[in-house]
């Protein structure tokens, strides 16, 4: 690895938008490909971002600033990546459910998503399962992941799970819940894939599901 690409890694986990957004600009200036720079530099200090947090090295605020960080920077690169072969891993729907508008654990969900290279489309708080549906039928995701912080919302996961099954689409996507309340046993019981107990697991959990279904 480029001393400039262990630089960017570094700088992104430190959550030093400015410093990481010159950093990228340099590397690129330097002739290194924004796939590196994407792959070896942002994805691979997110990651490490993700396993601190999981382990509770970091918090939500390190979390938050080092995904801000790595935004900016991905903006910068975009007009280089079109033509560097770098792709998105894959896609996600990702919501809380219908009555919640719980969004602190969503957002760090999407953060995470983010981090692994996911696009996510985030349908925001308080989604029917029938906005899912539609959302799913609009962008053909791998993965719809759910997330209710209420005990009284948890129902909507299970109508949800019933709504794809309705429409004949169940099989053709993977479906995570997640959320203060719910459990490993909760996800069994309403025929939901995966369960996760913490965004950085969720991200974890999803990417692999993700590869699984290529």
């Amino acid at each position: 690895m480029s001393e400039i690409i262990g630089k960017i890694s570094a700088a992104l986990q430190e959550g030093e938008e400015d410093g990481l957004n010159e950093l990228v600009k340099k590397a690129l200036a330097d002739g290194v490909s924004a796939k590196d720079i994407l792959e070896n530099g942002l994805l691979a200090g997110m990651d490490i971002i993700a396993e601190k947090f999981k382990n509770n090295e970091v918090y939500v605020p390190e979390v938050i600033m080092s995904a801000g960080a790595m935004n900016t920077a991905t903006e910068t690169l975009k007009p280089h990546l079109a033509g560097a072969g770098a792709t998105t891993v894959g896609k996600a729907l990702l919501g809380t459910v219908k009555g919640d508008l719980h969004d602190i654990g969503k957002n760090l969900v999407r953060m995470m998503f983010e981090g692994k290279g996911i696009e996510v489309i985030d349908l925001g708080v308080d989604v029917s399962p029938e906005k899912f549906i539609e959302a799913y039928r609009a962008e053909n995701p791998e993965i719809v992941a759910m997330s209710a912080l209420l005990t009284t919302t948890m129902g909507e996961m299970k109508s949800t799970v019933e709504a794809f099954a309705k429409e004949g689409i169940r099989d053709k996507v993977t479906i995570m819940v997640g959320g203060a309340p719910v459990t490993d046993s909760f996800r069994e019981t309403i025929g939901a894939d995966l369960f996760a107990p913490d965004a950085a697991s969720a991200a974890e959990g999803a990417k692999n599901a993700i590869l699984a279904r290529k």
